[in-house]
């Protein structure tokens, strides 16, 4: 049996225990996250919480919907095993209960209706060497060989920094949305979760990633560059750098993307396809296409 359960009813200790023992486990459904993400969130429960899906929501109007929150990717049916019919238990019991303006379930979750998919790249655990020599695009390795003259540096999260990536993101054009990053920033470095890996031109920062600090893997969050030196491929270099330090002990999420060029960007550094499915309301896929 599947029922709602109201945030405030929520028994977190068993939320949290399923989430950790799930197959599906990943950092946007913890509460911590989903409370400086979303801050209005309930859950569907099968069962004693043998599964759960956590339902962002936002109010407009006065009407409830279900909208995914900005910087959270998947979110999902978490249970110790993948169990194609008790998704779809929970697929029906999403669609007959709420207005879903955009939901999107995780990787590993699988249903008997076929819903649209969302792309994300991922390279999991690897010897650097190997993938540098297998798995990196022809293009790719001469591009990051070719910046070797920039500087690596991993930096603090402080005043200066903050300024830098405000003024060089691109994507966010509401004030608001800007300000939810910073927030998001501070939560994460807060929560020892934020990482942030620097290029330098010489003594001139040119570029910044910024990237969710797991205990399994880095989370690629923004990709920040000072356009005006567009030319010293800096991202690349960037990735390179962190692949080269990190990827025999954690894996590298790129966090999407549907967008061809950064896809194949993606790619160019061996990251590996992972589709997950999502739920639209046609209002938004008309303004998406």
């Amino acid at each position: 049996m599947i029922r709602k359960v109201k945030y405030h009813e929520i028994d977190f200790q068993k939320y949290t225990i399923c989430l950790e023992n799930s197959e599906q486990r990943n950092w946007y459904a913890k509460k911590e996250v989903l409370d400086e993400l979303s801050g209005n969130w309930e859950i569907l429960v099968y069962d004693d919480y043998k599964a759960v899906l956590p339902v962002p929501m936002k109010k407009k109007f006065g009407i409830n919907f279900v909208i995914m929150p900005l910087f959270c990717q998947q979110l999902g049916i978490f249970s110790e095993k993948d169990d194609v019919k008790i998704n779809d238990r929970f697929l029906q019991f999403l669609k007959k209960n709420y207005k879903v303006f955009l939901y999107s379930f995780n990787h590993c979750n699988s249903f008997s209706e076929n819903l649209k998919t969302k792309k994300n790249y991922k390279i999991p655990v690897s010897d650097y060497v190997i993938l540098r020599r297998k798995k990196y695009f022809k293009g790719r390795k001469s591009t990051a060989k070719c910046a070797q003259h920039l500087i690596y540096k991993e930096i603090e999260f402080n005043t200066n920094h903050i300024a830098f990536i405000e003024k060089h993101f691109k994507g966010l054009k509401k004030q608001t949305d800007v300000k939810k990053f910073r927030d998001y920033m501070s939560f994460l470095h807060d929560h020892n979760a934020l990482k942030l890996c620097a290029a330098y031109l010489e003594e001139k920062l040119i570029n910044v990633a910024v990237l969710v600090d797991e205990h399994t893997q880095f989370s690629l969050l923004a990709l920040i560059n000072d356009e005006n030196h567009k030319t010293e491929n800096g991202p690349s270099f960037l990735i390179d750098k962190i692949l080269n330090n990190y990827i025999h002990e954690k894996e590298f999420n790129f966090m999407g993307s549907n967008i061809r060029g950064i896809e194949i960007f993606f790619k160019s550094f061996g990251g590996e396809l992972q589709e997950y499915t999502y739920l639209q309301s046609k209002i938004l896929e008309k303004l998406s296409s």
